[in-house]
């Protein structure tokens, strides 16, 4: 006996590339970027994540002419999107019968060891095990750097403002943070601060936007070490100047009414050093597992 087909057995195949778009503009905020990163035109762009909003029945992005955010249900897709293209990958490099080898220098600051990037390196490692991975952590500046000097074949860092260098992997916003209940001292008296020390992103964007606002500071402590920074601040010891997807257990962002000024965004981007036949492919892989892995937060 025939008729109507049993929606529930119904299955929905996510198109890689529609998932690889989506994930752009959730990591960027921006179709324009994401399109740039892509290297495709900007209709494409919005006809892939239109298609898989489609696929899904949900939409995915609120948008106008001056923000895109996403969704509960976009929020939702970005796990769905890492884990279905994380496979889509491994099955690739399986029945391809690539084995990539080699050594590859690779840099990170010190805010994503904490967070998910133990999870992609693990991730990495299963995929690619001939891989000998070589892990600097470091202050965003100190990478570019060791870049620079051909010390690194590809880092995971901030950007400083009105720089447009390396491929961006997610933009957030800037935060103060500090120990729950912490009070500041009057607006005429200085600000204490936590900070990495120089050329650390975050510490110049907090002591220009101080300068700029008018604002005393001082520095109450200095550390290399994030670990340092964050015991500090747990101490209540002051403020520090973090991005707000990436606060360490034990802190909170401060509300408007503490009076300090807004710290704006900031940028991660992935930076390639110098092409190293041995490490070219290798350096390849991993910013592509980047890449995929969404936000990182």
């Amino acid at each position: 006996m025939t008729g109507a087909p049993d929606r529930r057995r119904l299955v929905t195949v996510y198109d890689p590339t529609q998932l690889r778009t989506f994930l752009a503009v959730a990591q960027t905020l921006s179709f324009t970027q994401a399109a740039r990163r892509l290297g495709v035109r900007q209709s494409t762009v919005s006809q892939h994540v239109r298609r898989l909003e489609e696929a899904t029945g949900r939409p995915l992005f609120t948008r106008d002419t001056h923000s895109v955010e996403l969704t509960d249900d976009g929020e939702a897709m970005l796990g769905f999107a890492r884990t279905i293209l994380q496979a889509h990958e491994r099955a690739s490099a399986w029945f391809g019968g690539t084995r990539l080898r080699g050594r590859l220098r690779f840099g990170a600051s010190e805010d994503f060891v904490l967070t998910r990037l133990p999870e992609i390196l693990e991730s990495f490692r299963r995929e690619h095990p001939e891989v000998d991975l070589e892990l600097t952590v470091e202050l965003s500046g100190t990478l570019h750097r060791r870049l620079e000097a051909g010390r690194l074949d590809l880092v995971l860092a901030k950007r400083g403002p009105g720089a447009s260098h390396g491929e961006l992997v997610w933009r957030d916003r800037m935060v103060w943070i500090a120990a729950e209940g912490v009070r500041l001292p009057p607006a005429d008296r200085p600000v204490p601060l936590i900070l990495f020390p120089p050329p650390a992103v975050t510490r110049a964007r907090a002591l220009d936007v101080l300068e700029r606002e008018g604002r005393p500071w001082r520095i109450a402590c200095t550390s290399g070490s994030l670990s340092g920074l964050v015991a500090a601040a747990r101490a209540g010891l002051g403020v520090m100047a973090h991005t707000r997807g990436l606060i360490p257990p034990g802190l909170a962002e401060l509300p408007d009414r503490a009076g300090l000024p807004e710290l704006g965004t900031v940028d991660f981007v992935l930076l390639h050093g110098r092409r190293r036949p041995a490490a070219q492919e290798a350096a390849d892989a991993l910013a592509r597992a980047l890449l995929a892995a969404g936000d990182l937060k």
